[in-house]
């Protein structure tokens, strides 16, 4: 931060000013000196009482913090690694831009934790994944966010975390998340109006399991029946494993879907702006 403290104060101070031209002035001043000047921000918000200056000041921390959540999207796009987990943090900070990785990292090990306490890697692939089912949906609790199924949470997996409830693709994430720290091979899959996955090894043992439906296992034939109900000409993409470029993706879709259900358009807008940075061509819908 280039300017000292009596000159930032003396800057918030003008936020004030019924001078509208004055105002945008001083706001541009104060985004150009970056995020680092948040956490000033903050106390500046907390420390005044005029309800002007402080949504004033709210705007600008949001702006501040929608550039540096951009940046990190495109950091995270052009990682080799696409980390999944990170991915999903990105996600979730667009409403809570102080959500720390690390906490998630925690909270998904003690998942882990719990399930590789009941686990034996030597039992068959059907009974390996009866016992994370058995940990996730039965000890722990994880279901299906039915009673608020376009809630912005169940996008969230800080929220879907917190509250044991989510929509398909988040159960689907925590799911795989804890599944592949077990060594096991379980990948997403992206079917068209549900978000399924994979258990597919190198012996070409291949099924499939609902996390929405508690871990409910089925066979390649259950999707081709889906997909004929659906009039859907079968893909290759609605059977194998897909990146995880496409589940965040998919992931920042819901959430797109979730805002405009509760006619929060902005932040629909917003996040579509999101989706874009890491769009293909044959993504820009919704």
């Amino acid at each position: 931060m280039d300017l000292k403290e009596t000159e930032l104060k003396a800057l918030v101070s003008l936020l004030d000013d019924e001078d509208t031209q004055i105002v945008s002035h001083v706001e541009e001043k104060i985004r150009s000196l970056g995020t680092s000047i948040i956490p000033f921000l903050e106390q500046e918000w907390e420390s005044n009482f005029s309800p002007q200056v402080q949504r004033r000041i709210e705007e600008l921390i949001h702006t501040l913090q929608y550039e540096l959540l951009k940046e990190r999207i495109k950091e995270w796009y052009n990682s080799p690694e696409q980390d999944l987990l990170t991915g999903m943090w990105l996600v979730a900070t667009y409403q809570y831009p102080d959500l720390e990785l690390i906490k998630l990292r925690q909270e998904l090990e003690q998942l882990y934790y719990e399930t590789w306490l009941e686990f034996k890697p030597d039992l068959y692939p059907f009974d390996q994944v009866k016992v994370v089912n058995s940990v996730l949906f039965n000890k722990i609790k994880f279901g299906a966010n039915t009673k608020n199924f376009h809630s912005p949470g169940n996008s969230l997996i800080n929220v879907v975390l917190e509250t044991r409830k989510g929509n398909p693709i988040t159960l689907c994430v925590i799911y795989l998340l804890v599944a592949q720290k077990l060594k096991l091979p379980v990948y997403g899959v992206n079917l068209p109006n549900l978000f399924v996955l994979t258990y597919k090894d190198e012996r070409h043992t291949q099924f499939y399991i609902n996390a929405f439906n508690k871990g409910l296992i089925f066979s390649r034939q259950d999707i081709e029946n889906y997909i004929s109900e659906l009039h859907l000409t079968p893909q290759t993409s609605f059977f194998e494993p897909c990146p995880n470029l496409e589940i965040i993706r998919r992931v920042f879709r819901n959430l797109i879907m979730s805002f405009d259900k509760m006619g929060e358009h902005a932040k629909a807008e917003e996040v579509k702006e999101l989706l874009l940075l890491i769009a293909d061509g044959s993504d820009l819908g919704v």
